[in-house]
């Protein structure tokens, strides 16, 4: 059985010590990241593992700060007008780990609203602590006994319930929730999870893949915030096209779970002498059709997102989002079916890495409603007559 790209990857001169470089972007970052994450993942891949060393060699190289504000010792990662490099650096991460890509997408997600709908008090506040180390994420889902916020007489809120996919659970410290007030309205707060310790039932992810995100459900019931703690005004968090908008980062470290799979196929196929073989060229011809196109949709993103600086056109904005996500789950899923049929059997046993890759781009690409994101698209074609060459150009 050949060596895998993974383990080649991991003896190579590439394989060198992460605080040693210096990176001028946060994709270039990313992208000298690959190998190591490649090489790292089996170790956290269990049940409540979590990929800490990883997300220290991302720390050290100024991944964690970068989408601060410039003004804060960030990169500007999180404005609009640098939309591509973020989905080009989530992809590199996602290729590396999508496990990471997951946790760290979170992490951006968490300060991109922070930015957009905190005071200047509470960014340079969270700035601070994510200087100091703090990783941030986001926990919205939740069950029946989903997470409340009673107001009490000392102007605190005291919090009642639990969040379900609570990805990075106890390892991160500033998780950024939903609750819901006693007038059914939705505020946002970020909790100081190493001062106020919710509760964290790691027996409920047991999950076919993505172990390592640590997804766990999450009890706040008693803890306390206070109202400086709360971010925006309720409803923010779901206010558009920034909600749904959101979906083409998810995308994007999807897209590179496929060129995971896409490039430990062909060094697969490269070992056993087997680039002659007709069939195996057609796979590959369409893997890299695949693949490449995906890039394609994220430019085509980042294009459109400067539609989000005007909310009146919010709906273009998260038309094309969902177009962006469900080209993304197409192309992904293509992409697992030919890898499949070229590395056969033999491909999926351990220790080569299809097993995992497999696993986790499988149960990554199951994010909510997709059905309704597709469809939702097609509603807003219908309503208009514009004809199809400038709906999306113009």
């Amino acid at each position: 059985m050949p060596t895998s790209f993974i383990s080649e990857l991991k003896s190579s001169d590439s394989f060198a010590d992460t605080a040693s470089f210096t990176s001028s972007s946060p994709e270039t970052a990313a992208a000298t990241l690959v190998p190591r994450l490649l090489a790292q993942a089996p170790a956290s891949d269990f049940e409540g593992g979590f990929p800490t060393q990883e997300f220290t060699w991302l720390q050290e190289a100024g991944l964690l700060t970068a989408p601060l504000p410039l003004a804060l010792g960030g990169t500007d990662f999180a404005e609009v007008r640098h939309t591509l490099p973020l989905l080009r650096t989530l992809r590199h991460i996602g290729h590396g780990n999508l496990a990471v890509g997951r946790v760290y997408e979170g992490h951006v997600n968490a300060l991109q609203l922070l930015q957009r709908f905190g005071t200047a008090a509470q960014v340079a506040r969270y700035a601070t602590d994510a200087h100091s180390g703090h990783w941030f994420g986001v926990w919205n889902t939740e069950a029946a006994d989903g997470v409340k916020l009673e107001p009490l007489p000392n102007g605190r809120y005291r919090l009642h319930g639990s969040k379900t996919f609570g990805s990075g659970s106890d390892f991160l410290s500033r998780p950024l929730l939903t609750a819901a007030l006693p007038n059914g309205g939705w505020q946002m707060l970020i909790l100081p999870a190493d001062e106020q310790q919710p509760t964290y039932d790691a027996s409920f992810w047991r999950p076919l893949g993505m172990r390592a995100t640590a997804s766990f459900r999450v009890d706040f019931t008693g803890l306390e915030v206070g109202p400086d703690d709360l971010i925006g005004q309720p409803g923010d968090y779901y206010r558009q096209p920034w909600f749904s908008g959101g979906a083409i980062r998810f995308a994007a470290v999807q897209l590179g779970g496929a060129e995971a799979v896409f490039d430990e196929t062909r060094h697969f196929l490269q070992g056993l002498g087997r680039t002659d073989d007709p069939y195996q060229r057609q796979r590959l011809g369409e893997m890299a059709l695949l693949v490449e196109s995906g890039n394609h949709w994220l430019r085509g993103a980042a294009d459109h997102a400067s539609r989000a600086a005007a909310e009146s056109d919010a709906e273009a904005t998260v038309a094309y989002a969902n177009m962006m996500r469900t080209a993304i789950e197409e192309i992904c899923l293509r992409v697992l079916q030919l890898a499949e049929r070229c590395v056969g059997a033999r491909g999926l046993l351990k220790p080569e890495p299809f097993e995992r890759l497999h696993r986790d781009l499988t149960h990554y690409l199951r994010q909510p409603a997709p059905d309704a994101a597709q469809a939702d698209a097609g509603r807003f074609v219908l309503d208009r007559t514009a004809p199809a060459h400038s709906l999306w150009h113009d």
